[in-house]
């Protein structure tokens, strides 16, 4: 299987449908022992990375870089470079977990705010039973990071005992039940730190922790954990859930001005390409 990806403000971007990318994923952790990173780029990503060139870097050494923002989505239309499909991270990461969750396959959360990674884990072991989640982390604070060590089994309800632990003493406490990995390693982390902060981390960590995949996924364990309400699923399909989002959260209106930006960013893209011709 390979990976195809369409350039996008010099970023490249998956060319892939859902269900090839979740084949791929499974694919390499099953049959190999490659180690990459999956992120998740819309609108607001790419502005930054436009203006980040060690960002836009990170974005294009990862293995996977789902079409996450409808305006990503239809940009490729605009330009002439059409996705097969949108893929959101939110659901990408839940489809992920249903694939894996009867496979011997283990799951980490790493992020969010202060209960957020166990609210998650918790809705997840409720519609995934027998998914193997074996590490559950937050940092927030000066506390830095918080380890929560995963003790129940399946569909049983979940125990954290929290231990505070630097940033070198992770990867001593990564698998928790070692019945559910024989390498002593997570298959798969879901690092929910925010951009930048969640790929930086993941770039200066994986070659160094016992991880095969991480992912970054920004703000999927609140609404996967219901911390924040997720839009109707019609608002979802016709790409209108930014609206949604901005209607409950009005403070991320200063956050919406980036999509004018990105808009006139595909412009200029446009045009570079018409003159080109």
């Amino acid at each position: 299987m390979s990976i195809i990806k369409n350039k996008l403000l010099e970023v490249g971007i998956t060319n892939a449908d859902c269900s090839y990318i979740l084949e791929y994923v499974i694919d390499k952790i099953e049959k190999t022992q490659e180690k990459f990173y999956i992120v998740t780029p819309n609108p607001e990503i790419l502005v930054y990375a436009n203006n980040d060139k060690s960002f836009k870097e990170i974005l294009n050494q990862a293995r996977i870089s789902l079409c996450d923002g409808v305006g990503v989505f239809l940009s490729g239309i605009f330009l002439g470079k059409p996705f097969k499909e949108r893929v959101t991270g939110v659901n990408f990461m839940e489809k992920l977990c249903s694939e894996v969750s009867e496979k011997p396959i283990t799951v980490g959360l790493l992020g969010g705010g202060p209960g957020i990674a166990e609210m998650t884990a918790k809705r997840l072991l409720h519609n995934y039973p027998n998914l193997r989640i074996v590490f559950v982390a937050q940092e927030w604070g000066g506390d830095g990071f918080k380890t929560g060590e995963y003790i129940g089994m399946r569909n049983q309800a979940i125990k954290i005992q929290n231990k505070s632990q630097d940033l070198n003493r992770v990867n001593s406490k990564l698998l928790v039940e070692k019945n559910y990995g024989s390498s002593g390693s997570i298959d798969i982390l879901f690092v929910a730190f925010g951009f930048p902060k969640q790929e930086e981390w993941i770039v200066k960590n994986l070659p160094h922790l016992s991880v095969r995949v991480m992912m970054a996924v920004g703000g999927s364990f609140d609404y996967i954990s219901g911390n924040v309400a997720r839009a109707p699923l019609i608002i979802r399909k016709i790409g209108m859930e930014w609206l949604f989002r901005l209607m409950i959260q009005p403070w991320r209106a200063k956050r919406q001005w980036k999509i004018i930006i990105f808009l006139w960013l595909i412009l200029k893209e446009w045009f570079t390409m018409e003159r080109k011709n």
